[in-house]
C-alpha cells in the first residue's frame, strides 16, 4: 500500500470514529431526555441531526475520492466498501436518536407516568453493541463481530418483554395508552439501533473473512470464528 493511500485510510478511520462519537452522544442525550423529561435536551438532539447528516456525506465523499484516486485492491478495497455501508448505518442510528427525541418532546407535554420497562438497560445494551461493532472494525476482530451478532437476540428478547409490559400496563391504565405507545416506540428505536450494530458487525465479518453471514445464524457463544485469510490489522485503535 502506498504512503498516500495509507494516509487517506487512516484519515477515513478517524472520520468514521468521530461520527460514531457524535451519534453515540446524540442517542445518550435522547434517552436521557426521555428519562428526565427534558425538552431542551431533546431539542439539542434534533438540532444536531444536520451535523450528522453532513458528516455522513463527507465520509462518503472521502471514500469515493480514495476509490477514484488510488484504485485500492484486495483488503484496502473491501475496507473502503465496508466503510461506505457502515457510514450509512451510523447515520441511520443518528436518525433513530432524533426519533426518540421527538417522542420525548411529546411525552414532556403529557402526564408523567413511570416508564414501565428498563429503558436505560436496553439503551446500554444497544450502544455497547454499536461500540463493539466499531471496535471489531478497527481491530479487524472477527470474533468480536460474531459476538455482536449473537447479542442481537438478547436485545430482541428485551424488546419483546417490554412489549408485554406495555400491553399489561395499557390494560390496567387505558387512559395512558398514547403515552405508553410512545415509550414502546422508543424501545423499538433502540432495538433498531442494535440491528444497525449487527449490520456493521456483518460487514466486518465479510471484510475479514470474505463471508456474507447476514442470512446465517449467529455463532453460539464461546465458539470462535475461523478466519478464511490473514488480514493486516489497521494502525489505529478505537
Amino acid at each position: 500500500m502506498s504512503r498516500h493511500l495509507e494516509t487517506e485510510i487512516e484519515k477515513l478511520k478517524k472520520s468514521i470514529l468521530s461520527l460514531v462519537a457524535v451519534v453515540e452522544n446524540s442517542v445518550q442525550k435522547a434517552v436521557k431526555s426521555l428519562e428526565e423529561r427534558d425538552p431542551d435536551l431533546a431539542r439539542e438532539v434534533i438540532e444536531g441531526d444536520a451535523e450528522i447528516d453532513q458528516a455522513e456525506v463527507d465520509i462518503e465523499e472521502e471514500c469515493l475520492k480514495i476509490l477514484a484516486l488510488h484504485q485500492p485492491v484486495a483488503v484496502d478495497l473491501r475496507f473502503i466498501i465496508a466503510v461506505l455501508h457502515i457510514n450509512n448505518d451510523i447515520e441511520r442510528v443518528g436518525d433513530l436518536g432524533v426519533n426518540m427525541a421527538e417522542r420525548s418532546l411529546f411525552l414532556c407535554t403529557q402526564e408523567p407516568i413511570p416508564i414501565p420497562f428498563d429503558l436505560a438497560g436496553m439503551h446500554r445494551k444497544a450502544l455497547a453493541m454499536l461500540g463493539h461493532s466499531l471496535d471489531a472494525l478497527m481491530r479487524m476482530d472477527a470474533n468480536l463481530a460474531h459476538q455482536v451478532r449473537a447479542s442481537d437476540d438478547e436485545v430482541d428478547e428485551m424488546n419483546r418483554e417490554m412489549y408485554a409490559k406495555v400491553s399489561e400496563s395499557a390494560r390496567r391504565n387505558p387512559e395512558h395508552v398514547e403515552i405508553l405507545l410512545s415509550y414502546l416506540s422508543a424501545s423499538r428505536h433502540l432495538e433498531r439501533i442494535a440491528d444497525h450494530a449487527t449490520n456493521i458487525a456483518e460487514e466486518v465479518i465479510y471484510l475479514i473473512q470474505g463471508e456474507i453471514v447476514r442470512h446465517k445464524p449467529a455463532l453460539p457463544e464461546g465458539l470462535e470464528a475461523s478466519p478464511h485469510e490473514t488480514v493486516r490489522p489497521p494502525q489505529s485503535k478505537r
